[in-house]
């Protein structure tokens, strides 16, 4: 029997090479077989009926689509289920190159490797796929703006997200939650849709749902924040009382991707929970799932995902890492201080403010409670420093931003 390539086939019947490799993983092509990491398709082997024009009339026909998972974060999802394996799991999509290719650079972006994920990226846009293919990829190219603190990239990054091929409302309503997701990174929630602020997802694919919990978690968090540094008003509302009603809702949902062997999102979901305890005085439970995270990071070495709560998380992930591993903590430190300089200039550029980098740990959580509205005396006795030393602290924070303490908030 004589063969061509699938590149070859491709050519010949006038379609991209990705939609040969979907047609022969889901076996469409009579006696295509893989020899090593390549389709082979017998010559004169017939085409297949296109089942693309059925997808515009009937969203869950998508034979044009080889990801295996309708999300815009493969990575959130059970492709990647158990801790120290991630190299198995890359290896296990070898029947799908496209979504290979952006689960590991997925990974590399979790383990603070953002050259290589900002490359792949780079790559996938350019090949203008699938859809999901091109969310995912804005989606990881944002990521990486932030990392970099270009404003430019990040703006680009949503472009990209928008100029996706939707086919349906389903799609439509992904798109623009990733758009809104990609706000709510630099804790901008205003712009989710209503459907999503009630925790309604049906309008999304059941494969998000992983992902679109991690930012619900998050809206959660910034919701909270936001009344208690009034920012927001509640009516019957008001402090550190939201906050403290969170855990409710983030710890079934952890319980939940745990059931669903969604490893990263555990791990964002654990790390979002410790941060509310945190803020809710409740270090015993903030410790737990800070421990829980750690365990499930550092066997893949997913540092730069620890990095990321390095802001909000201060002295207590410091703690908790040093006691585990200190040569781990030395290297989420040094990706926290590129992580928390690009966070800090974008966020500053796109909410029109000056966010300060200059805080040791200690003035940071100091001005954090002052925002929150507690007294010298509260402060003092939470994170066990005398009451000169808070006043001495809120001084240093006042002189760096040259903001009352009323207004620190709007500098964290």
């Amino acid at each position: 029997m004589e063969w061509n390539t699938a590149q070859e086939t491709a050519a010949l019947w006038g379609v991209s090479l990705r939609y040969i490799q979907a047609l022969c993983q889901k076996g469409k092509i009579e006696g295509a077989c893989r020899m090593g990491r390549d389709w082979m398709i017998p010559k004169g082997a017939l085409r297949p009926a296109d089942g693309r024009k059925k997808a515009q009339n009937h969203p869950l026909i998508e034979n044009d689509l080889p990801m295996p998972r309708k999300t815009p974060f493969l990575h959130m999802t059970d492709l990647y289920s158990a801790s120290g394996k991630a190299e198995e799991c890359i290896a296990a999509l070898s029947a799908n190159p496209e979504a290979q290719i952006l689960l590991q650079a997925e990974i590399a972006y979790s383990r603070g490797e953002i050259g290589k994920a900002y490359d792949v990226a780079n790559e996938l846009l350019n090949q203008k796929g699938g859809f999901y293919a091109m969310i995912s990829a804005g989606m990881l190219l944002a990521l990486c703006a932030i990392w970099r603190g270009d404003l430019a990239l990040w703006r680009k990054a949503k472009i990209h997200i928008a100029e996706a091929p939707v086919k349906s409302d389903q799609d439509r309503d992904i798109a623009a939650f990733s758009i809104t997701a990609v706000d709510s990174m630099l804790y901008d929630v205003s712009a989710f849709p209503e459907w999503f602020k009630m925790g309604r997802f049906e309008p999304l694919h059941h494969d998000a749902l992983p992902a679109v919990k991690v930012f619900y978690a998050k809206y959660l968090y910034a919701s909270a924040y936001a009344v208690a540094t009034k920012e927001m008003n509640l009516q019957g509302i008001q402090g550190l009382s939201l906050m403290g009603m969170i855990p409710n809702t983030l710890e079934p949902m952890i319980s939940q991707a745990m059931a669903d062997k969604a490893l990263i999102s555990e791990i964002y979901l654990r790390l979002t929970c410790a941060t509310v305890y945190h803020n809710s005085d409740n270090d015993e439970q903030a410790i737990y799932h800070i421990d829980r995270a750690i365990a499930l990071a550092r066997p893949d070495r997913l540092y730069g995902l620890l990095a990321e709560y390095c802001r909000v998380l201060s002295h207590l992930l410091e703690q908790r890492l040093t006691l585990a591993d200190p040569s781990a903590w030395e290297q989420v430190n040094r990706l926290y201080r590129i992580y928390n300089e690009g966070w800090s200039k974008l966020s500053g550029s796109v909410r029109g403010r000056t966010i300060i980098t200059t805080l040791s740990q200690k003035e940071r959580a100091v001005a954090k409670l002052a925002a929150f509205g507690m007294k010298n005396g509260e402060i003092a006795a939470k994170l066990h420093m005398s009451v000169s030393a808070v006043k001495q602290a809120i001084s240093n924070v006042a002189a760096k931003t040259g903001a009352s303490r009323e207004n620190f908030a709007a500098f964290l």
